[in-house]
Order: structure tokens, then sequence, then C-alpha cells
């Protein structure tokens, strides 16, 4: 992976079934989306096209038609590089290549090269390598000659000994077994961590959405962060966090987390869970949508499937906060529209990353949000008191201290459920409500 050179020529296909579930989208849309993810590792695209086909050919997907209108093309044109914006088998990839002697690449393929080319940390590199192993993997089929070769068994009792095919899958075996075993030292790092934040404790936000949504854009106007946000698919892989002040004076931890996209690998989720535990254990979520894309509603569907199969439970769903970002593109009309809709949908907020239009609102309602069952409290400890003064500071955010003599005199953020657990841990200390 990540050897493909810089300014490799390419052609893109998205095959467009008549009859399937992908009339739900415009399939031009989804063709621009194919386009994007290509030049996201700087392919070249000189040639891109919707195919339309009534029924996949188990050899080539593409019907024998299409198979020769577009190797004329890819001869005439020097073409390197074959994406086809769906899934290919390992037999179709290796026919379409046959066909046309250039590289064929499929969706998977392609998100694969480009979370290669983009992840940062020592964790997104192990990830990417993980998913792309286990894809690897599912491509080692008989049909390629120079796997089917025999290595001598060991000792003259030996036997046949194994294949090609076979000693290159138990390679991959052993390299994935490698790299889950360190990434599960990453997932406890990570455990720790979060722990370690929950005794500040800070309440952490997760931004989530479409890739090319607009979160790295709005984690930056929110923060003042230098993320790379680019209008780009994938630009965010590894996961940035900040703490941020909301209007009240409370401190957040807000997470800026790799973009989903229709059709994402299963290896691909199942690859970087660790990174979007984040989401998992986050105590809010925005969902981010770019509500002047086309598909914009497809796009919704995409991420609350990819949540669902991530493991979020329904009731920290249903409080996420829905950022319909990109209002600065809509015709006058329609965000006359949006903000109709907001006043309906008091959860929905429009907005523009870009011009920071609607963002205050946005923070107001994340306030109330975390504010719906916090209590702040005031509570007056002798220094002696350690074990309840801990207690605050490991349970709750201290909002203020003050010193005196021989006793300190706290202003406390606490959940209703921990003023509770205060009051029956400390009987005899009093609590004041603010």
């Amino acid at each position: 992976m990540g050897d493909l050179p810089e300014t490799e020529r390419a052609i893109v296909l998205y095959p467009h079934r008549r009859v399937s579930r992908e009339l739900d989208r415009d399939a031009d849309s989804c063709l621009e989306e194919a386009i994007g993810l290509a030049s996201a590792i700087d392919l070249e695209v000189r040639h891109a096209n919707v195919v339309t086909i009534n029924r996949p050919r188990p050899a080539t997907l593409l019907g024998q038609g299409a198979v020769k209108t577009y190797k004329s093309i890819i001869e005439t044109d020097h073409i390197c590089i074959a994406v086809i914006d769906a899934v290919v088998t390992p037999i179709q990839q290796r026919n379409l290549e046959t066909a046309w002697s250039c590289k064929v690449v499929d969706r998977t393929g392609l998100i694969l090269e480009i979370f290669g080319a983009r992840a940062r940390t020592r964790e997104g590199r192990m990830q990417v390598e993980l998913a792309h192993l286990s894809y690897q993997r599912s491509r080692l089929v008989r049909s390629w000659t120079h796997l089917e070769r025999q290595r001598g068994g060991v000792g003259f009792l030996g036997g046949p000994g194994e294949t090609q095919i076979e000693s290159d899958r138990r390679q991959i075996d052993e390299r994935i077994t490698r790299i889950k075993r360190n990434l599960s030292k990453v997932i406890k790092t990570r455990g720790l961590h979060r722990r370690a934040r929950k005794r500040v404790p800070y309440p952490v936000v997760a931004l989530v959405g479409y890739t090319n949504a607009g979160k790295s854009t709005l984690f930056n106007r929110l923060t003042g962060a230098g993320v790379m946000a680019a209008d780009q698919l994938f630009a965010t892989l590894d996961p940035t966090m900040r703490d941020i002040t909301l209007p009240s004076g409370r401190k957040i931890i807000l997470s800026d987390t790799v973009g989903f996209v229709s059709s994402l690998p299963t290896s691909l989720i199942a690859a970087f869970r660790a990174t979007l535990e984040e989401v998992l254990e986050a105590d809010l979520i925005l969902h981010v949508r770019d509500v002047s894309h086309p598909d914009s509603d497809a796009q919704k569907s995409d991420v609350l499937d990819v949540l669902e199969e991530l493991g979020v439970e329904q009731d920290r769903l249903g409080r996420m906060i829905e950022v319909r970002n990109k209002i600065d593109l809509l015709s006058i009309e329609d965000r006359g529209a949006e903000k109709v809709r907001s006043e309906r949908n008091p959860h929905e907020i429009p907005l523009s990353a870009v011009n920071g239009q609607g963002c205050d609102v946005m923070l107001e309602l994340v306030d109330q949000r975390l504010n719906a069952d916090r209590s702040v409290v005031e509570v007056s400890l002798a220094f002696s008191e350690g074990e309840a003064i801990a207690w605050l500071y490991d349970r709750g955010e201290v909002l203020e201290r003050r010193d005196e003599e021989v006793s300190a005199h706290f202003t406390v953020g606490l959940d209703a459920v921990d003023v509770a657990r205060f009051e029956h841990k400390f009987p005899t200390i009093p609590t004041k409500s603010v």
C-alpha cells in the first residue's frame, strides 16, 4: 500500500444498477465522490463515467460491451489505474486487469490507500495496516498462478509441503495477530487516558459526520486549532482533542474524528474501533451534516448506520445534536427553510463553520444538554476533611475554591446522582444549591 506514483493517470467508473437500493442516491453525486476519493491520493482523473448495468457479470462485473469500450479508452489515453467505485471480487479484479492491462482498484482498496497515505500516528498506521492485510488476504485466490507453486516439506516425511498461497496467507495471519496484540495495548492506554480525563473531569463532545461535511473546519472555528481542514475526502484520520469553554464557563473536551463514508469497509470499521471509541465514550455527539450536498439525507443514513454498528446506544443517539453545516452555500430561500426547520426541531442547528454563523446558538444548546442533569452546589469543608475534598475533585468540576484559615469553600458542578452520593457518603457535610 502507498506504492502508487504521484501522478498516475486514472479512469473512474461508477457502476449504477437500474434496480437497486442505490436509487436513493444520485448517480452523478456518487461519481463525483468517487472522483474525490481518487483525487485524494493524487490520481490524475482523465475519464469518469457512470456505467449503468442491469445485472453484474460474475466474471467482470461490467458487461462485455463496456469492457471493450473502456479498453479502447484506457489504451488510447495510456491509463495506468482503473478505479471501480463498487465492491469488486478478486476474480473480477484479475479479469479486468487482464482485459485492460492496467491496475484495477475497487472502492475498498481505494479507501485503504487514502487511509494509508493520511494516517499520522503509530496507532493510525497500525489500524490501516490491519485493515489492509485483511483485504489483501481476501485477494489471495488460486487464480493467480504464482500462488500455486508448492514449497518443499520439512524433513523426509514432510509430504508435498505448502503452496505459495498457503504460505502467503500464513504470513499475513501472523502479521495480523501481531498488530492486534499491539493495538490491544493501545486500547488499554486509551482507557487509562479516558479515566484520567474523567478525573478532571470535563465532558467529552465528539464531532461525527460524513467525510468532507466540515467537521475539522468547525473544530478549528471553535477551538482555534490548526487541524487540517481541506475540501477533500478523509482530510482527518487521527483523532484530535482540544478543550473549549462553553457560554456558562464550563469547560469541555471537543473531539474531531474520522469522517464516515457510504460502503465503508467493515474491516475499517473494526480496525478503527479504538480511534472511534472516543465516540462511544462521549457525553454528547454532534452530527455534522453538509446540507448543501444533494445526497445529504443518504449521508445521514450512512453515518447513523456506522454509529449503530459501532455500538452507540439509542438513548445517546436520541440526545445527539444535528449540526446542519454549510448554510452559506444555500440559496436565500433554502436558508429561510433551514431557519423554520430549526424552530420546529430545536436539536437541529443550521450554521456555517466557515463564517461562524449559528455557532453561538449551537454552543448554547451544547451547554443546555450537558447541564440538563447537572447541579451546582456550594460546600464548606475543613482542611482535615481530605477524603471529601478529594471526592469533589474526583467526581465533580470545581468551579471555584476560596481558602480561609482552617477551611475551604467550594463551588462545584455535579451530576444530580453524584450530589445524592456525596450527601449519602458525607451526611454531616451540608450542601447548598446555587
